[in-house]
């Protein structure tokens, strides 16, 4: 390519693909996060192609998770999450390690994921795994068409805020 005024349309076009993934992703995590009674079933659903993909992978959340094709079955597994009282009385996602390959129509993305939880039932988990996400772009909006997600870690945590010190090098003189 020699025209510069092209190959820097291209790469504008990436940066701001990568922006409106990574805004897409957000907002899934986002909507995750809320998940109860009142969600926005229809705009969680949305972010995904009508043929997408969501998936556990790995023994633990192939076994938790399963599979679901297409954005109607994607829709119904979230729904099943939509009681009350909520599953989760707390439920916050961290994304790390991002990264972002844009290909055209099309992306790939990947991150590390933490996710600390607090169910109905008062039980507590902590839970990273790491994230394997592709993208279309579909009339100008960016969504996901495969979600797959792959434990890392997973335990139970009895408490969240605990009293104890926390264990810091002690300061000299003391």
């Amino acid at each position: 390519m020699n025209d510069p005024l092209q190959a820097l349309e291209q790469r504008l076009d990436a940066l701001e693909s990568a922006s409106a993934i990574r805004a897409c992703m957000n907002r899934y995590m986002q909507l995750c996060d809320d998940l109860g009674a009142h969600s926005p079933l229809d705009e969680l659903a949305g972010l995904f192609t009508p043929n997408a993909i969501w998936e556990g992978k790995g023994s633990k959340y192939q076994e938790a998770f399963g599979g679901y094709h297409g954005r109607a079955a994607i829709r119904g597994m979230f729904a099943t999450y939509m009681v009350e009282p909520a599953h989760f009385a707390l439920n916050v996602h961290f994304l790390t390690s991002e990264q972002i390959e844009v290909r055209g129509l099309q992306a790939g993305g990947a991150w590390v994921m933490l996710q600390t939880s607090t169910f109905a039932s008062g039980a507590s988990h902590l839970n990273s795994a790491r994230l394997s996400v592709t993208f279309e772009c579909e009339d100008g909006q960016w969504r996901i068409a495969h979600f797959q997600t792959e434990n890392l870690f997973s335990r139970p945590v009895s408490l969240w805020n605990h009293s104890a010190r926390l264990p810091v090098p002690h300061k000299p003189g003391e």
